[in-house]
């Protein structure tokens, strides 16, 4: 009976951790933080892309500082970037959700690690980004963001990783920071938006959350 005890116990813990963790990331989804500045002329548009989990912030190069651009590859004909952040073992041996194991998603949430930035290039705007309207000075800020994500060498340069994307249209970079539970792919991207005074979640682990603040 005591064993029994013990392990309805651990099972009742084991369980209410996550259960937890979800319902608090959901009321903090559903908390809107508004736009810090209203009636400002937003000329400058930028967009948000899910690929049904993980977030992107895209951004028209034309939109994009010099300082922020410098040792990013690219080429002429792509016109727009994508900057995505994460977890570097997650990212490198999980290129599709059926490629997941237990293992990668432990060490991910669970263990301190390396991150990397992921920047994915576009020739044109796709059929499922979220347009955002923004001022020169709210996209002056998300340059800032993004730029201080970066790890940089000894010279200040972005570390590139050599022939580690997942196609010829994408690279990925040392990145700042470890990633948790806490701190996700997707709560970066609503940290940037909330950085640079646009309208974001309390804070949120989850894609939707901000994808619904800009859905029309």
């Amino acid at each position: 009976m005591k064993l029994l005890k013990k392990i309805v116990k651990y099972l009742f813990y084991v369980l209410a951790i996550p259960i937890l963790y979800v319902l608090v990331s959901l009321i903090l989804t559903f908390i809107t933080v508004d736009r810090e500045i209203k009636n400002q002329v937003s000329d400058k548009t930028i967009y948000l892309n899910t690929n049904g989990v993980h977030l992107d912030v895209v951004i028209p190069k034309e939109n994009i500082n010099n300082k922020l651009l410098k040792g990013i590859r690219h080429k002429n004909y792509e016109r727009y970037l994508a900057f995505g952040w994460g977890e570097e073992n997650f990212y490198l041996n999980t290129p599709n959700w059926s490629d997941l194991t237990f293992s990668n998603a432990f060490k991910a949430l669970f263990l301190e690690s390396s991150t990397l930035v992921h920047i994915t290039r576009y020739r044109s705007i796709q059929p499922d980004w979220i347009a955002i309207k923004i001022s020169s000075s709210e996209l002056n800020k998300l340059n800032s963001y993004l730029l201080n994500s970066f790890q940089k060498d000894t010279l200040g340069s972005k570390i590139i990783l050599e022939d580690k994307g997942y196609s010829f249209r994408d690279d990925f970079y040392r990145a700042k920071g470890s990633y948790s539970c806490f701190k996700t792919c997707n709560s970066w991207v609503n940290s940037a938006f909330k950085e640079s005074g646009l309208k974001a979640c309390l804070w949120t682990p989850f894609d939707f959350g901000l994808m619904n603040k800009y859905k029309q």
